[in-house]
């Protein structure tokens, strides 16, 4: 099958279980989501492909995943960015988006399965994974990319992975409510991030080269519903035509002759954000040329020189690839995480009775 055109109700259920069998493969006997079998996980994209497996109904992996991440989280809330055999790779940095990510798992996970127990389980993880990030926010909102050995931020921040927190922080601050929990501290730190990713352009890339070719800080800021409205809709049709290859989806960098199947989903999901439906069935329609026999989907396609690379099959990109079906068909109570933003109001704070907290 080389397209696949979804609509509200639609969710290709028989097309993507070789997918999901494919990530359930993957996933090491306790709970780790490696990138693929004898490769390294990190903290991120093990989430992102705990989400694909929720989705999917297969709720006890899932549960399995998040409490690798549990039983690996460090004092401090934090995770080293990449592992072995339940061994950090290296001990130079830990990503702050990659430790944030957690709350979106958690909180994608709960809207699916209504388990008031599973959130109520993974609050303290919650709690200390965001904390821990917020100790790197600047008095003027954002966060530093990442910590060293030495607990010191690394001094610049990432258009990207800042507009990742924020959404994050969404998630962490509807579990907090969902709780009963006081999460007036977090609703600060968000609005100020998403006051600087929009105002303080010159905040981010200080000490480096900007990162303005890399597709996703095109794209990101729209997923993460930071930017919205019109404003989002221009631009998203701004670059359009410098980051989208016709029948094949959305490069890496704007300068390079490469797609990649993962930010192919997250486009995806950036145009229903701004109600453009017909690009995004579209966009994911083409993606399914890049899926293998065992269910897995190539991470990427170089196609000046009409190659797969690289010849990676990564439990992330299934993971996406569940994510970007989601929100098309519309199948589960999440579908919309990436598509809106819909922070709880403290009324809507349960009540701490019989909550244990």
């Amino acid at each position: 099958m080389t397209s696949l055109l979804l609509q509200k109700g639609r969710f290709p259920k028989a097309l993507l279980a070789p997918t999901v069998n494919y990530i359930l493969s993957q996933q090491l006997e306790d709970g780790c989501i490696p990138w693929y079998r004898g490769d390294k996980a990190d903290p991120w994209d093990h989430t992102e492909a705990a989400m694909g497996l929720s989705i999917a109904g297969q709720w006890a992996a899932a549960e399995h995943a998040y409490q690798w991440l549990a039983d690996q989280q460090r004092v401090d809330g934090s995770w080293w960015n990449h592992y072995r055999n339940n061994q950090p790779v290296c001990r130079e940095k830990r990503e702050t988006n990659f430790v944030a990510y957690v709350a979106t798992g958690i909180w994608h996970h709960y809207l699916i399965s209504g388990d008031h127990s599973f959130l109520l389980h993974h609050w303290q993880m919650v709690q200390n994974a965001i904390n821990f990030v917020l100790r790197y926010q600047s008095v003027h909102g954002e966060i530093d990319w990442a910590v060293d050995e030495n607990d010191c931020g690394l001094n610049d921040a990432l258009l990207t992975a800042n507009s990742s927190i924020a959404k994050s922080l969404e998630c962490a601050i509807n579990i907090a409510v969902t709780l009963g929990e006081d999460a007036r501290h977090w609703v600060r730190a968000r609005t100020l991030l998403v006051e600087c990713i929009n105002h303080k352009p010159e905040r981010f890339d200080r000490t480096w080269e900007s990162k303005a070719r890399y597709s996703m800080d095109w794209f990101y800021p729209v997923l993460t519903g930071v930017i919205s409205g019109e404003q989002a809709r221009a631009r998203i049709d701004s670059r359009w035509s410098e980051f989208v290859e016709h029948n094949l989806g959305c490069r890496c960098v704007s300068d390079e002759p490469w797609v990649t199947i993962a930010e192919s989903c997250e486009l995806t999901m950036a145009l229903l954000a701004i109600g453009d439906h017909t690009r995004a069935v579209n966009l994911y329609s083409w993606l399914h040329q890049f899926l293998d026999a065992d269910g897995g989907y190539w991470m990427g396609y170089q196609f000046r020189d009409k190659a797969i690379w690289p010849e990676e099959k990564t439990t992330w990109t299934s993971g996406a690839i569940l994510l970007a079906a989601d929100a098309l068909t519309e199948h589960t109570p999440a579908a919309k995480l990436f598509t809106e933003v819909n922070l709880l109001a403290p009324s809507s704070r349960a009540s701490k009775q019989g909550l244990g907290v």
